[in-house]
């Protein structure tokens, strides 16, 4: 079966989280529809306008591609997209010669994700909510 793609959006890496939070939301009128974590400081926050929406990430830290995360280190955008099953989309993506940078795993968030690289060597993240396991 094919993997099917939905709700793209960019992520946004920044230094100052707090600073592009206040912008987007305060100045151009964005709502925050996802964060975490969900308690304190933010690491990821998801902003909404009408049906767009930008994801903001902190640049400290660790990635799970592995490559810094800055503008001066060449990676200030990262893509997501939603699919229909993970393991399937990063098995078809591998075979069309797209660099695998992180292997499909569970997240503490709640999903499954996995990095390829585009190709211009841009991350692309690729998730689906974690299936709850059969019991």
């Amino acid at each position: 079966m094919a993997v099917t793609y939905s709700e793209p959006f960019p992520i946004l890496l920044t230094e100052d989280l707090p600073r592009m939070i206040s912008f987007y939301r305060d100045r151009l009128g964005f709502t925050e529809s996802y964060r975490f974590p969900p308690e304190g400081d933010p690491a990821f926050v998801v902003l909404r306008l009408g049906a767009a929406q930008l994801g903001f990430g902190t640049v400290d830290g660790g990635s799970l591609h592995g490559r810094p995360r800055a503008a001066s280190a060449g990676n200030r955008i990262e893509i997501c997209v939603y699919a229909s099953s993970v393991d399937d989309a990063v098995a078809e993506l591998r075979a069309s010669g797209a660099p695998v940078l992180a292997e499909p795993a569970d997240q503490p968030w709640g999903e499954r994700a996995t990095y390829v690289a585009d190709p211009d060597s841009n991350p692309v993240l690729i998730v689906a909510p974690v299936e709850p396991a059969a019991g």
